[in-house]
């Protein structure tokens, strides 16, 4: 039987939380993990002068696959996010993000079926953290723009709809005032098109596609952008199907990869055993699926989907009245 070595980065708030309820579903699929567990939190980067401490990169670099709770990030100074210094130490330019439907969940498009996936360029763009205050009070930031980045994205994005079926790619960009970067961008996704005519392809002014997702959000597909774009658009998504405490997140490049909750450490209820694990089993279902275990993949997602749908065990931020533990058990055995 293959085991299969992962980096665990509990997080802090209710990261710890959630992660120890998701690693209990995980080992209920029947698939053997030998974890190799390392803390990351506001004190561990603190104390390391790091926000990538080395343990950290140590296990990853072992493991090749990391799972990963929310870390809280300081606003407007500290240390820098943990997340974008992970993408770029192990180079994880593909950000991938189901947005999805449950059923039973309520939300404002009831008579509705979401079902796409946004692939955001993860390692440019403004994100590169290129600023200078030129005098101050006047801050330049740097929007970088590669070939490189756009072409492996993008070739990510329509493997990725040729693979699983999908019909159409949705290309979200602001070429139309940054001609120069968002432009190329453009061009290296038009020329990944051309090599898959199976696959429609599209593009939308990133403010029209923002007022289509809230409009329409049925009508898209495989959505394809930028960093800031991309970072920005799953989100506006998320809350199209319950908010971030349902949709999960991956983070991929070619060696390695990180699966992770995207909401935030939410330290106001760490502690009281009502934080919602969906948002990280759904990522832990997707990391089965990286690691080629589909059919655990497919008992996991299946099971959540199940006990939204019985409606019974589902936690407080959706509607329902269980907690961590007793929805934990739900999915448990609702795989059974």
């Amino acid at each position: 039987m293959v085991i299969y070595p992962v980096t665990l980065i509990p997080g802090d708030g209710i990261g710890p939380e959630v992660t120890a309820a998701t690693v209990r579903a995980l080992e209920a699929t029947g698939v053997k993990f030998l974890w190799e567990r390392v803390e990351l939190n506001a004190k561990v980067i603190e104390q390391a002068g790091s926000e990538l401490p080395q343990p950290v990169i140590e296990s990853l670099a072992r493991t090749h696959v990391g799972l990963k709770g929310p870390v809280t990030t300081p606003v407007a100074g500290g240390f820098q996010s943990v997340n974008v210094a992970l993408r770029k130490k192990l180079d994880l330019f593909a950000n991938v993000r189901p947005v999805r439907t449950l059923p039973g969940l309520k939300t404002r498009f009831q008579d509705v079926s979401i079902d796409m996936v946004i692939f955001r360029e993860n390692t440019e763009d403004l994100y590169s953290g290129l600023e200078h205050e030129v005098v101050p009070d006047v801050v330049t930031s740097l929007k970088v723009i590669t070939r490189k980045a756009s072409i492996r994205i993008s070739k990510y994005a329509f493997q990725y709809a040729l693979k699983m079926g999908r019909k159409r790619v949705t290309a979200v960009h602001k070429a139309n005032i940054m001609k120069l970067g968002d432009g190329l961008f453009l061009r290296c996704a038009r020329e990944i098109a051309k090599r898959y005519p199976e696959i429609e392809y599209k593009e939308l002014i990133v403010d029209n596609a923002a007022m289509q997702l809230v409009m329409r959000p049925e009508q898209f597909d495989v959505l394809l952008m930028p960093n800031l774009y991309g970072d920005i658009v799953s989100d506006l998504a998320a809350g199209l199907v319950g908010g971030l405490g349902i949709v999960p997140g991956a983070n991929i490049g070619e060696q390695n990869a990180v699966f992770e909750a995207v909401h935030g450490s939410a330290p106001d209820i760490a502690g009281r055993g009502i934080a919602n694990p969906t948002a990280l089993m759904q990522s832990a279902a997707m990391m089965l699926d990286h690691l080629g275990e589909q059919e655990a993949a497919a008992r996991l997602q299946s099971a959540i989907i199940a006990v939204y749908r019985e409606g019974k065990h589902t936690t407080r931020d959706v509607g329902g009245t269980a907690g961590t533990e007793e929805f934990t058990e739900a999915v448990i055995a609702a795989m059974k």
